[in-house]
């Protein structure tokens, strides 16, 4: 990270907080909006793909503004990002791996970035429904969808809601909602106590340090952005806690899960305990399970080549 910057701070407290379950203002207007014919994810790049160096697009949709990025070429991948962080925590080393065979999206979420807060109550099923208005407006036909941590909880209410919108699904490090989850009393201090410094310990084992700060590094390539504001960090808090609780009208729901489904985590993810990873395979009916050992919360950044390898044998079976 960039030490001394306000950048550092910001990320690192995003980083946190992504691990519960978790635009600059030069934004280039997305073609789907006043071209229909030509989505804006149609359009070809030249030379290796990198997601540093995708812009921000904003897509009007049916559910408001969504800033998103798009990179590669292949059948479509949306990512869906955790609690609260913003598009720019994917660590880029995993998202351009992928997207040397996948067309894939990354977003922000409902009210970070050029993305349009929702009305009422935030829940994970709105947050569902608003990047289902998105795959429509980009009209991705049926993509493949990833979620980490609370983007996993918005993956499988996704799934839940409309079947129609997911070919397969992987669900990284993250909760069912049937409210039974296995959510431990440093999980749920985490949601706003935990400072900065912490990061590494959340997000990595203790001895992976080098795993760590190759990670800061990676994602410190991003322009600067700012993150999200404290009544959205507030309103996704409720949203996750609602799921865990299982009071989300999808979270109880996810045994009707019928999509393709790969789940992993590592073994070492102390904030959402291995239990709840396996308690999901059981769920949804055929799902394989897949655990690094000696990984934590950001698995998939530590071990990125091993899981974007495995994400792409799963997704091509």
């Amino acid at each position: 990270m960039r030490s001394g910057t306000k950048r550092a701070s910001t990320r690192g407290s995003l980083l946190l907080l992504t691990c519960l379950a978790a635009v600059g203002l030069a934004i280039a207007l997305s073609a789907c909006a006043s071209a229909p014919a030509t989505p804006a994810w149609l359009t070809r790049q030249t030379g290796p793909p990198s997601v540093l160096s995708s812009p921000v697009r904003v897509a009007h949709t049916s559910l408001g503004t969504v800033g998103y990025r798009i990179v590669g070429s292949g059948p479509p991948l949306v990512m869906i990002m955790g609690y609260p962080a913003t598009m720019e925590d994917w660590d880029p080393r995993f998202v351009d791996a992928l997207a040397r065979h996948y067309r894939v999206v990354i977003f922000d979420n409902a009210g970070i970035g050029a993305t349009q807060r929702l009305p009422g109550p935030l829940t994970i099923d709105a947050m569902a429904r608003q990047t289902g208005a998105l795959i429509d407006t980009l009209r991705l036909s049926r993509p493949d969808v990833l979620g980490w941590s609370m983007g996993g909880m918005i993956a499988q209410a996704l799934a839940v809601l409309d079947p129609s919108q997911v070919g397969r699904l992987v669900l990284c490090a993250t909760f069912p909602g049937t409210g039974r989850d296995v959510v431990p009393s440093a999980t749920v201090k985490a949601l706003t106590r935990l400072e900065p410094r912490h990061v590494e310990a959340v997000l990595f084992p203790a001895n992976q340090a080098r795993a760590y700060n190759a990670y800061a590094a990676a994602i410190s390539g991003y322009p600067p952005t700012a993150g999200p504001s404290a009544a959205v960090r507030a309103a996704q808090r409720r949203a996750v806690t609602q799921w865990w609780t299982g009071k989300d009208p999808a979270g109880r729901k996810t045994a009707a899960i019928s999509v393709p489904t790969l789940i992993a985590d590592g073994t070492a993810d102390w904030v959402d305990p291995v239990a709840n990873a396996r308690a999901l395979a059981g769920l949804i009916p055929g799902a394989r399970l897949v655990l690094y050992p000696d990984a934590a919360h950001a698995f998939l950044f530590q071990d990125g080549t091993q899981f974007a390898g495995a994400v792409e044998s799963f997704l091509k079976a």
